[in-house]
């Protein structure tokens, strides 16, 4: 489905647009940015807060932990947001299974940022990139970090197909 959605276009992967902007957008019409609207703007108007995850790994040796791909915990005495059974996602045969736990970290320089802190402050400050955003004709917003946001499948497919409406100009 990706390869048919891109068949034609010029895609470049594995640089840093924010490294060299006029160079990248001398290269195209419209880009397709999808990392933090902030950093592209040189975080003139002040930093974007996200939360960040950290992965553990574990090997059990059974065939079968959890029955499903993902579990997710809500409770505020469980220290970790979400299982992962990777074997569930392709249906692998095997004797023994591999989980990952993701706890929830602080963002900082250091970290990746995941998850948008929506409050009061931060979605206002991102209108305000959103509004600078909107005055680049060649700029297309795409993804969690571009549109401050956090999507299920569904939404994430559903922003993907109203973003490729709008590449029809």
């Amino acid at each position: 489905m990706v390869t048919k959605m891109l068949e034609g276009a010029d895609v470049i992967t594995g640089v840093d647009f924010n490294q060299d902007q006029d160079k990248w957008r001398a290269k195209a019409r419209k880009v397709l940015y999808t990392g933090a609207l902030d950093e592209l703007f040189g975080y003139s108007l002040g930093h974007l807060e996200y939360r960040s995850v950290r992965f553990e790994d574990e090997r059990i040796e059974t065939d079968n932990w959890q029955g499903v791909a993902v579990v997710s915990y809500t409770s505020a005495d469980v220290p970790y947001t979400r299982i992962i059974e990777h074997k569930h996602f392709e249906w692998v045969d095997s004797p023994v299974t591999w989980i990952s736990r993701e706890y929830p970290e602080e963002f900082g320089k250091s970290g990746e940022p995941y998850y948008p802190i929506n409050n009061e402050r931060n979605n206002e400050l991102y209108r305000k990139y959103r509004d600078l955003a909107d005055q680049c004709e060649w700029l297309l917003l795409g993804g969690r970090l571009a549109q401050y946001a956090y999507f299920d499948m569904d939404k994430t497919i559903r922003a993907a197909l109203d973003l490729a409406g709008k590449c029809n100009g």
